[in-house]
């Protein structure tokens, strides 16, 4: 699998016409890395003006794969590309959309319409974050397998992950203190603001940017009417008190308290 940055600009390509002969070997660099659907559906979201450039991996994971990249008015824009439907995947995502009527028919769908609907589904729940207030990169368009929102870092090095800033040793217990109270007031913001639960919150999906903390990875948040929102709250929760208790080691309310708290309406950390 090519890991080299890949540059494509849109003066390649027109609406009316597949790439020219002479773009043939950018072409191929592209799918190295990427199916012809997906080719294709970077390349409309370029004629859309919604990606100028492609450029390279920010980072990868076993479904999806996350580009810098430029837009239109030259600003960083990260491109979230799902690639694959693995059967673990499938059977991943069935506790997230059994019981939520707007994705329960998506596992019968083959490899490349799963994939759309879990990059759309994405969108849709960044936006209901971002427009309730919660800090989450603003999402920009979806096409296909393929997510467009806000760059979170500068010059294509995105922001660390908060957990890779504890590796780093670069989290005192002051910033400790507020980085809590910040995420416990991001989860009750999508809870009761934009009536979501993340449902795979952790250390490992909050990057940290200007001292401000980012929420990402909500392709699988679920409306807090799903069946097992109560359950995937608490783990949210769950995980956050650990990270905070046993690794950075600040003193915490006890995950029941701020549970009960979240679903009752209290906002104030106690």
């Amino acid at each position: 699998m090519v890991s080299r940055d890949i540059d494509i600009d849109i003066e390649f390509y027109s609406r009316d016409r597949e790439p020219r002969r002479k773009d043939k070997d950018l072409f191929e660099t592209v799918e190295e890395v990427f199916d012809k659907a997906t080719v294709l559906a970077v390349i409309e979201l370029m004629r859309r003006r919604c990606i100028k450039e492609l450029k390279g991996v920010i980072s990868s994971g076993k479904e999806a794969r996350v580009y810098w990249a430029k837009g239109f008015d030259n600003e960083d824009i990260a491109v979230k590309i799902y690639l694959t439907s693995t059967a673990e995947f499938r059977k991943g995502i069935l506790k997230y959309i059994r019981g939520d009527p707007r994705y329960e028919w998506i596992t019968s769908l083959h490899t490349h319409k799963l994939m759309a609907v879990w990059a759309r589904k994405e969108y849709s729940n960044l936006k209901q974050m971002y427009d309730a207030g919660v800090r989450v990169p603003k999402p920009l368009c979806v096409y296909r397998n393929i997510l467009v929102m806000e760059f979170i870092g500068e010059n294509g090095v995105r922001a660390p992950l908060l957990k890779e800033l504890n590796d780093a040793k670069a989290i005192d217990s002051n910033m400790a203190e507020r980085f809590f109270i910040d995420i416990i007031d991001n989860i009750y913001k999508i809870y009761w603001n934009a009536k979501l639960v993340h449902g795979d919150l952790s250390e490992y999906n909050v990057m940290v940017y200007r001292d401000l903390l980012y929420i990402i990875d909500v392709s699988q948040a679920v409306k807090i009417d799903h069946p097992n929102a109560h359950e995937f709250l608490y783990r949210d929760i769950q995980n956050i008190v650990r990270f905070f208790s046993n690794e950075i080691g600040i003193k915490t309310p006890r995950p029941e308290e701020l549970f009960n708290g979240i679903v009752k309406g209290i906002r104030e950390i106690t």
